[in-house]
């Protein structure tokens, strides 16, 4: 890899992190006051993709950015202990020894966190042990969220008392379907609460909100009720990340930190399982949020597949060869 694209890997990765986002009090004018232009919205997601490229190192350079923006997930019934050490054996090292000397890497080369449910937390904790990689937890009833409240708000309390670093919440949809916008207000800013030290992810459940309005209103009153990232969706909806829902939350993230100075991160999540995919959404956050969004303090790539067609695109590049899927195993 030439210097040149080894120095902006190095830009990339240096990025400031995000603080904590302490939010605002509940203010209906700027959620009652948001327009989305649907055919302009639909127009920037079609032609995004088709104006920026980057070939050979420079898309090795990205790809390596979006890899260490993953967070690497395991989210199924038939989860066991020994998938999530598997899982975590391969967030530590994400790609082989001889990859990471080919392409001249800084070391250690790792993902952002391990998403895992509530019962795997500890397994995950000590699998990662001295790596420095987070163990982010889903919770609040993780993925409908229509359990009691109290259960939620305990299920938190518990996660973080069993050293989750950041919780995954999920919103209850039905206070966005139906505009009950301050009792989402108070929904979240009760788990930004529960949640202590840890970084908090509000996931919205885009694919269920019907409208690209209600997901801009949703993004707002989440920030605005102290969550540190808004991220799109659970990957169990039957619509997960799409580019329109980015380009409304990005904006509502710029919007916000322009009245408020504070800072909140962007999670897509689901149906991110190609590298194309996530240079996309990559390329999303630098056009509307500027540089230092392309970084995991405030950028996050919920997904499992995608880090097995990161390395392949990535070995094409050092060999000119695409390897089979099974020649970069996730677990």
């Amino acid at each position: 890899m030439s210097n040149t694209a080894s120095a902006e890997i190095h830009r990339l990765r240096n990025a400031p992190d995000s603080p904590h986002n302490p939010g605002i009090a509940f203010d209906p004018e700027p959620v009652s006051g948001i327009r989305v232009n649907l055919s302009a919205v639909e127009r920037r997601a079609a032609t995004l993709p088709k104006r920026r490229t980057v070939k050979k190192e420079w898309q090795a350079a990205w790809l390596v950015k979006a890899l260490q923006c993953i967070d690497l997930t395991t989210l199924s019934g038939d989860d066991t202990e020994g998938r999530v050490r598997r899982l975590a054996a391969k967030a530590r090292q994400p790609l082989r020894a001889d990859m990471v000397e080919a392409l001249d890497l800084p070391r250690p080369v790792t993902v952002a966190a391990v998403c895992v449910y509530h019962r795997f937390i500890e397994t995950a904790k000590d699998a990662l042990a001295g790596s420095g990689i987070p163990v982010a937890a889903v919770s609040a009833a993780f993925p409908a969220g229509l359990a009691p409240f109290s259960t939620r708000l305990a299920e938190i309390k518990a996660s973080v008392d069993a050293g989750a670093d950041e919780i995954d919440v999920v919103i209850t949809r039905e206070h966005v379907l139906t505009g009950n916008w301050q009792a989402l207000y108070d929904e979240v800013r009760a788990f930004r609460q529960a949640c202590g030290p840890a970084h908090m992810k509000t996931i919205l459940g885009t694919g269920d909100l019907q409208t690209l309005r209600n997901v801009g209103r949703a993004s707002w009153v989440a920030m605005m009720a102290g969550t540190d990232f808004i991220k799109t969706s659970t990957g169990k909806e039957g619509v997960n990340a799409t580019l329109p829902v980015a380009l409304i939350m990005v904006r509502a993230i710029r919007a916000y930190r322009e009245m408020t100075g504070h800072i909140v991160g962007f999670k897509p999540a689901g149906g991110i399982a190609t590298a194309k995919d996530a240079m996309t959404f990559q390329f999303v956050m630098k056009e509307e949020l500027g540089n230092d969004w392309l970084q995991p303090g405030l950028f996050r790539i919920g997904a499992s597949s995608l880090l097995s067609d990161i390395e392949r695109q990535l070995e094409y590049f050092l060999t000119g060869r695409y390897a089979s899927f099974d020649h970069h195993a996730m677990a």
